[in-house]
């Protein structure tokens, strides 16, 4: 889990409906749609597991030869979105992405663990498996939330 602290300047108010439903899906949903941008100014995105912090960031992992490592390296600004349910669901998120050396990889993250083992054990056999594949840990610093 991170060390930092869970408040937030950028998730809406939980006294809010809205602020209630961000809440709920930053903590809930498995899947988040993260998108940088290629070369040549394309969207990219792609699907990922994410753990929120409780706070302004959230985490996730990837794949080392991913072309997002090389488009968050060349271009940190980040959109998240989560499926709309229909179109009355709506949350985009915006942020920096930052690669990051000397996380603890997939087996040693007890939040993580908790929230994708079974998943994980259902599609990978293990954390180990898992960590193999989707080594290199990305935090994402959120900077705004739009949405209804």
């Amino acid at each position: 889990m991170y060390d930092q602290p869970v408040t937030s300047e950028v998730i809406p108010d939980r006294t809010t409906a809205y602020g209630e439903r961000v809440r709920r899906r930053l903590t809930d949903e498995m899947t988040i749609w993260l998108t940088t941008v290629g070369r040549d100014g394309t969207p990219q995105p792609n699907p990922v597991g994410f753990l929120w912090d409780g706070g302004d960031s959230l985490l996730t992992y990837t794949q080392t030869g991913a072309r997002r490592l090389a488009n968050i390296r060349r271009q940190p600004l980040v959109s998240l979105n989560f499926d709309s349910n229909g179109g009355d669901d709506i949350v985009v998120l915006t942020g920096t992405a930052e690669i990051l050396d000397d996380y603890p990889a997939v087996p040693d993250n007890p939040a993580w663990l908790e929230k994708y083992d079974e998943a994980i054990d259902a599609r990978f056999g293990s954390a180990v498996k898992f960590s193999e594949r989707f080594s290199v840990p990305v935090r994402i610093h959120l900077t705004h939330v739009r949405g209804f």
